[in-house]
This record gives structure tokens, C-alpha cells and sequence, in this order.
């Protein structure tokens, strides 16, 4: 039984481990969206020479003009940008590396208050998270217990499923804040296209292992207790038994002795329902043998 219950306990710290480290590096990390920004070209020059739009008065020649031909979405160009809670870095096409912008000050104004509930609901999310670390770690190495371990599985299972359903929310109000961004946000942000990145997958895969953590805890507590109560009944199962298997010693103790005696010990158990405890009760009786001769002998 201790054998597998710290089995458990082990396997649900690993799973709530994983959902910390993926929470805080979903939180701290812009890729929750990626995509393209559809721009126009800009005018190329000595020093840009590709993705670029040759039109206007050559420099070479001043009487000579020069003529784009280029249509359709060949005048624009496609820069590649990612998204995360805090910031929104785009490609620079004016030159390598990448600007970054606030995403909450990008967000409408109507969508920044959910915007900092799930700032908020994440940063609860990941707090809740390692309270039940902890706790599942107290109870992995430092509860010799039951009781004791018992009482720790049950807050560190309620502290994670509490951090479950904060994730879970908080990841729900930014997928709406960024969808809402994406329809009204400022032109020159506005994506051409874009889909979930890879912190948005490790958003939602340290949401599934934090409520696998959750369910493998509760499963934990519930067998501990069930496997508590199985060995208790067959305790006092065999403490009844034993109950009446003693219990009639003294009656048919008295049951074999002759009429004419009665014994000089009588030996009295009582047992409790602990088991342990015997009484020894002794009586010195009288020999009904042992009478005196008859009177007519004395008087002789």
C-alpha cells in the first residue's frame, strides 16, 4: 500500500512539474499567435536592393523616370510577426531583427480590461501551481503519516484543480482579446494571416497535465482511503471472531466440573473489544468432602 501510494504521489508531482514549466514559459514568451503583415515595398536604394520597388527619377540619369510594373499582391510585401500576452514583435523591413510593440496597448480599449483579467488569471494560474507542488512534495517526502499524508493530498488536489480552471479561463479571454485585436486593432498591425503558435500549445498542454496532475491526486486520496477502510473492517472482523471464540470458556468451564466439588479456581476472562485486556478473578471455595465428623463421635 505505501509502495503504491508514493507511486502516485510521484507521478502526480512529475505531471504538475511539466504544467509549471510549460505555464511559465507559455507566460514569458511571445508566441502565442504567428503570422504575416501584408505592407507595401518600400522604394529601393543603394543599400536596399531586394523586396523593394523601383519607380521615381533615376539617379543616374535625372531626365530619365522609372516605372513600376509590378501588380497586385506584388507590390506588397509579407513581413512575419508573433504575438504573445505581453508583446507583439515584427519583422523590420528596413533592416535585420525585430520591432516590438505592446500588445496591451495595441489591444482596443474596450478589450483591455479582459485583457489584464487574463494577465491576472494566468499569473494566479501559475501561483496555484506551485502551492500544489509543494504540497504534493511535502507529502511525497516528508509525511511518514497517513492521516497526515491524506490531509496534504486533499489541499495539494484542490489547489490544482482550482489552478486548472484559472488557466483554462485565462487562456479562453485571450484567444477572444486577440481575435477581437486582429478585426480592430491599428491598420498597420492588422495580420494578413495567422494561426496558433507553439506557446499557445504549451498554454494548453500545461492545462492538460495540471488537471492530469489534479484527477492522479484525487485518485491517490480516494484509493488510500478505500484501502484505509478495507483493513479496518477486516480488523474488526477478526477482532468479533476471536470475541466468540472466548467468550464461552467460563460457562462450560463450570459445565465440566462433578456436583459435589466446586472448583478452588475459578478463572474469570473478560475481553474487550481491544483484545488485550484479562481479568483474573480467583475465589477460594470449600471442599463439601471436608465436614466433620458426626456429632455421636465427639460426644464418645
Amino acid at each position: 500500500m505505501k509502495t503504491t501510494r508514493k507511486c502516485r504521489a510521484l507521478l502526480s508531482v512529475s505531471l504538475n512539474l511539466v504544467a509549471l514549466f510549460f505555464s511559465t514559459t507559455a507566460f514569458i514568451t511571445t508566441y502565442w499567435c504567428e503570422g504575416t503583415q501584408k505592407v507595401l515595398k518600400p522604394k529601393c536604394s543603394k543599400n536596399r536592393l531586394r523586396n523593394c520597388i523601383e519607380y521615381g527619377v533615376n539617379d543616374t540619369d535625372q531626365s530619365k523616370v522609372r516605372y513600376s510594373w509590378e501588380t497586385g499582391d506584388d507590390r506588397f510585401f509579407f513581413k512575419y510577426f508573433h504575438t504573445g500576452i505581453w508583446y507583439s514583435c515584427e519583422e523590420d523591413i528596413n533592416g535585420g531583427g525585430e520591432n516590438c510593440r505592446s500588445f496591451i496597448d495595441l489591444a482596443p480599449a474596450s478589450e483591455r480590461g479582459v485583457l489584464w483579467l487574463s494577465v491576472v488569471s494566468e499569473v494566479l494560474y501559475i501561483m496555484l501551481l506551485v502551492v500544489g507542488f509543494s504540497l504534493m512534495c511535502l507529502e511525497l517526502f516528508h509525511s511518514s503519516d497517513v492521516i497526515d499524508g491524506l490531509k496534504l493530498n486533499a489541499f495539494a488536489a484542490v489547489f490544482t484543480v482550482l489552478s486548472g480552471l484559472l488557466g483554462m479561463v485565462a487562456h479562453m479571454m485571450y484567444t477572444q482579446v486577440f481575435q477581437v485585436t486582429v478585426s480592430l486593432g491599428p491598420e498597420d498591425w492588422r495580420p494578413h494571416s495567422w494561426d496558433y503558435g507553439w506557446s499557445f500549445c504549451l498554454a494548453w498542454g500545461s492545462f492538460t497535465c495540471c488537471m492530469a496532475a489534479s484527477v492522479t491526486t484525487l485518485n491517490s486520496y480516494t484509493k488510500t482511503v478505500m484501502e484505509f477502510r478495507h483493513k479496518h473492517k477486516l480488523y474488526e472482523h477478526g477482532i468479533h471472531e476471536e470475541q466468540a471464540v472466548v467468550e464461552p470458556e467460563p460457562f462450560s468451564y463450570f459445565q465440566e466440573r462433578p456436583v459435589q466439588s466446586v472448583s478452588s479456581a475459578v478463572e474469570v476472562f473478560q475481553q474487550q473489544a481491544s483484545g488485550g485486556v484479562r481479568l483474573l478473578a480467583s475465589t477460594v471455595a470449600a471442599d463439601v468432602g471436608e465436614i466433620p465428623e458426626s456429632l455421636s463421635e465427639e460426644q464418645c
